[in-house]
């Protein structure tokens, strides 16, 4: 116990270390999650009538990101898979990189539901009427704290044994690991169930959402994780493999491909048939009675898929500038495509025929600006640990003099950007 509470002393340390951009960065992060804690005082004081939310449309920004980082979350399954499925040696340090990232989007997850509710001091009441089996809602509390422990077991005990200088027990994370896989699947199914299942709101009473779920999550989570190495290797003395960078380039390829075929095979369904309940699918892509708030939103999400389709399918996988620029694309298309894009539309119509149209408020939206960031901060201060663990810089029989951000030409990179 006490060689582990020595380990976190020195994590705390690590955290504080590093050069001039590392400081700009955790002082921009913490500047923006403040403010958004600010905001956040403000609607607790005033109510859910501080957000763009109304009667009508119950659902907005909080819930959007909700979905989108449900999905952020099971960017680890996409390493996991190559490395402990098939084997592939390149990923298999980056893989924890996957897993801090799954805790970091749960927490940001958890937090989005909590504004959400508007009085969190009530929740001890939803856990007085814990509806299970019957209830969705309770399965996804379930799934997404199940999911959040596993992570931590993994990633925590893989960084512990790598600080000890010894090798980790297989048979103490291995099966943890390939429940996570399973898991990381569940978590989203639900999360699609949760929408598929409500029968008054006719625009996701459509089977194609799970799948479209996942697809759309197995391309922007790893899109992510890509960005992450590539800013590791720019900034820090850690090498990240050329070969691990294009495996994931693939994965995020194949992954966004499905999800624009499904997406076409779900537009096809609803115009073509032109069916009773093609009102809200009408709303989101054309307008509908002079109402179209949403119009520029799905287009340009279409727009920045496609271009980001278009780039990674170019031979261009040793230009990490323009992979990089392809990432973000992706991450932000489907960010519109699975929150403004999925959320809001449901509602427009309402059931009773009503045209309510929703616009985010400046408070709402430094709410979420101020998660988004507080999610960043764990992420930046986990990875920071986690680099000088892995690359032997910080073991148990070292302190963390040896810490310290190395020069990028003392580095031997694989390749150039």
């Amino acid at each position: 116990m006490k060689q582990y509470l020595d380990f976190l002393w020195k994590c705390f340390r690590v955290s504080f270390v590093g050069d001039w951009r590392y400081h700009l960065w955790m002082f921009f992060l913490t500047a923006i999650a403040l403010l958004g804690l600010n905001a956040w005082c403000t609607q607790l004081v005033n109510g859910l009538i501080t957000t763009g939310m109304t009667d009508q449309v119950s659902w907005g920004l909080f819930i959007a990101n909700f979905t989108f980082l449900v999905g952020m979350a099971a960017a680890a399954v996409m390493l996991v898979i190559p490395v402990y499925i098939y084997k592939n040696k390149e990923l298999h340090d980056l893989v924890i990189f996957g897993e801090l990232f799954a805790v970091a989007a749960i927490i940001m997850c958890m937090l989005f539901v909590t504004v959400d509710m508007g009085r969190p001091d009530r929740l001890h009441h939803m856990m007085l009427r814990f509806n299970f089996p019957m209830s969705l809602l309770t399965w996804d509390v379930i799934v997404l704290n199940v999911y959040l422990l596993l992570n931590l077991h993994i990633c925590g005990y893989l960084i512990y044994c790598a600080y000890q200088r010894k090798m980790p027990a297989k048979w103490f994370y291995i099966p943890f690991v390939f429940v996570a896989i399973v898991w990381a699947i569940s978590i989203h199914t639900v999360t699609a169930f949760l929408l598929v299942g409500l029968g008054g709101r006719p625009f996701w009473n459509q089977a194609i959402i799970a799948p479209r779920f996942i697809a759309s999550a197995f391309a922007a989570g790893p899109a992510f994780i890509i960005l992450t190495l590539i800013v590791i290797d720019k900034v820090t003395s850690y090498n990240v493999p050329q070969k691990a960078i294009k495996t994931l380039r693939n994965l995020v390829l194949v992954a966004a491909t499905i999800n624009a075929f499904l997406l076409i095979s779900e537009l096809f369904t609803e115009f073509y048939t032109d069916s009773a309940h093609l009102a809200s699918t009408r709303y989101l892509w054309f307008g509908l009675h002079g109402h179209n708030a949403l119009v520029p939103w799905i287009w340009t999400a279409v727009s920045l898929n496609t271009i980001a389709l278009i780039i990674l399918y170019l031979p261009i996988y040793r230009m990490r500038g323009l992979v990089s620029v392809a990432c973000v694309l992706l991450i932000v298309g489907v960010w519109i495509e699975k929150g403004m894009g999925l959320i809001v539309p449901a509602f427009t119509p309402t059931p009773i025929g009503e045209l309510v149209e929703y616009f985010p408020t400046m408070n709402e939206t430094l709410i979420c600006l101020g998660i988004w960031a507080f999610g960043l901060l764990v992420y930046t201060i986990c990875v920071r640990v986690t680099i000088p663990v892995l690359s032997g810089r910080l073991t148990v029989d070292q302190d963390i003099d040896r810490v310290r951000t190395l020069p990028d030409e003392q580095k031997r990179k694989e390749c150039s950007s």
